[in-house]
């Protein structure tokens, strides 16, 4: 293809993203079935070329920033409280999954060789990160359910990818040694961690260092594939890199970025997510002609494989299922024996957490890097499009229903000790008395009194908002409308004036940064 086009038809996707986006708000759609829709739609118009999709590209391009990103702003805390579960969840429901799926397809097709069997089941047993979070930014669970799967999200990926490099090794060398691939993970594993203590740790102790605010947010970016591709340059875990590398930078953000660089940061990396992750979906989209050509057309592929395809599905989604229900009553039967440690999540809130194993981009990348010539090649293709179409289509629209269905209940044990506005009163009283000990000059006279006084009165007026927050919330948001109000009849004679000549560029982007901050911290103070 010809370079400009490529670029025409990269700018028409981009198009696209916001036409769908807009749709799916219109029509009460998730985006992600709207874009996975619509770039299907794309792929079928008359004239356009084939899309063919690198596999390695789309991960490198990918998977890095997008796990970033969720381990950037993932709670630590109850990530660490919750660890054992996620293992369970990225690691054992990924492994068992696996196991059940090849086990249905060599049960449907007894020809087909038990590592290609194993390699599809490795192909489509991990949930997708990006498809997991477009799903979770539009619903609301109970911290510790959504603490377990976003901690799956970012470190399944790492499960499969191994499952599905020895899968393909057994298929062309004919051997397989549990024990080998057992210590390869652990390895794979501890070196991609090692590889993301290093880059994370490099970047608190340098980023301070670079000055100028651009320079760090250009290389804070930067950094998710240079971890990424560090781990897969040394044989590690490029994924286990980036979310290591992730986490300690998140963890350090809030005391080494300036306030101005984390707001100007937040704001562009918030956008190039949102993209990448309409991207993938429109990709995913678009890839559905090459692999309905491979398999020979709709109408054979639905005739030669639409049932057993429909059987791995189910067995796929069952797996998951029983993984989750059985590692639940594994955790009461320990509450019986004295081990109560931990607290089963229940029924439904299992349910929710089996219905929203959707897959994405991974599964898509995996698929299309088999090689060719490898045993069973077309169905793994199509099985695992199949695979990816009915998660997002089926359980990315209905787990929304499925959660409202759950009426889960954040336990005690989840819920933080302090509410929002009992956190601000604990701020309040701090910066109270900082400036109560600055307001006074070495003689003990108060050089301060104004200032003094605001912060004390901010402090009073928040403690006493914070014990009665019901009476005062209404109040609240009335005054803090006028503040809106105030605010953008402010802008308009900003504006004005800048359009009548009367102050130049300069003084027009100064005035309007601080009626901004304004705005946002009126607006925050009202959600």
């Amino acid at each position: 293809m010809d370079p400009t086009h490529l670029f025409e038809l990269v700018i028409g996707m981009f198009v696209a993203i916001i036409a769908l986006h807009y749709a799916a708000d219109r029509f009460g759609l998730p985006p992600s079935v709207a874009l996975l829709a619509g770039g299907a739609l794309l792929a079928f118009l008359p004239g356009l070329p084939t899309i063919t999709v690198d596999p390695g590209l789309v991960l490198v391009i990918f998977l890095p920033p997008l796990l970033m990103d969720g381990a950037w702003s993932i709670a630590l805390h109850p990530l660490r409280r919750h660890v054992i579960g996620i293992a369970s969840l990225a690691i054992g429901a990924v492994f068992f999954t696996c196991a059940v799926v090849a086990a249905v397809t060599h049960l449907l097709f007894p020809s087909l060789p038990w590592a290609a069997c194993a390699a599809l089941g490795a192909i489509v047993s991990p949930p997708d990160a990006v498809s997991a979070r477009a799903i979770l930014e539009r619903v609301r669970l109970p911290r510790r359910l959504q603490i377990l799967l976003e901690g799956e999200s970012l470190l399944n990926d790492a499960s499969g990818l191994v499952l599905f490099r020895f899968a393909v090794a057994a298929a062309v060398t004919g051997g397989f040694s549990v024990v080998d691939a057992a210590g390869s993970f652990l390895l794979l594993a501890a070196g991609g961690a090692f590889v993301g203590i290093v880059v994370g740790t490099v970047w608190v102790l340098f980023v301070r260092r670079l000055g100028d605010e651009y320079l760090i947010i250009a290389g804070t970016t930067l950094l998710c594939w240079a971890s990424y591709l560090l781990g897969e340059l040394i044989h590690v875990s490029g994924v286990i890199a980036t979310v290591t590398a992730g986490l300690i930078m998140g963890w350090y953000q809030h005391t080494v970025l300036s306030a101005s660089t984390r707001m100007r940061g937040t704001s562009f990396w918030t956008v190039i997510v949102f993209l990448m992750e309409a991207a993938v979906f429109i990709l995913i989209g678009l890839s559905l002609r090459g692999v309905v050509e491979r398999g020979g057309g709709f109408g054979v592929v639905a005739a030669t494989m639409g049932l057993p395809i429909l059987a791995i599905l189910v067995a796929l989604t069952l797996a998951r299922f029983a993984w989750l229900f059985g590692s639940d009553l594994v955790i009461k039967f320990c509450n019986l024996l004295g081990f109560d440690r931990y607290t089963p999540l229940g029924s439904r809130g299992v349910t929710v957490i089996s219905w929203a194993g959707v897959r994405g981009v991974v599964t898509l990348a995996l698929a299309l890097s088999v090689p060719e010539g490898f045993p069973g090649r077309d169905l793994i293709l199509v099985t695992s499009f199949a695979v990816i179409v009915g998660t997002v289509l089926v359980q990315g629209t209905t787990l929304g229903r499925v959660i409202s269905w759950a009426r889960l209940i954040e336990p005690e044990a989840e819920r933080a000790r302090l509410s929002m506005s009992q956190a601000e009163a604990a701020m309040a009283q701090a910066q109270f008395a900082t400036v109560q000990n600055l307001a006074y000059d070495k003689e003990g006279n108060l050089i301060h009194p104004q200032l003094l006084e605001r912060y004390q009165r901010r402090a009073v007026a928040i403690v006493d908002y914070a014990a009665r927050t019901d009476h005062y919330s209404p109040i609240l948001h009335a005054h803090f409308d006028v503040v809106l109000e105030a605010v953008a009849t402010g802008r308009r004679e900003l504006i004005r004036l800048h359009r009548a000549g009367e102050i130049d560029d300069e003084t027009l982007h100064e005035l309007e940064r601080d009626l901004d901050l304004e705005e946002l911290s009126a607006i925050s103070a009202k959600s």
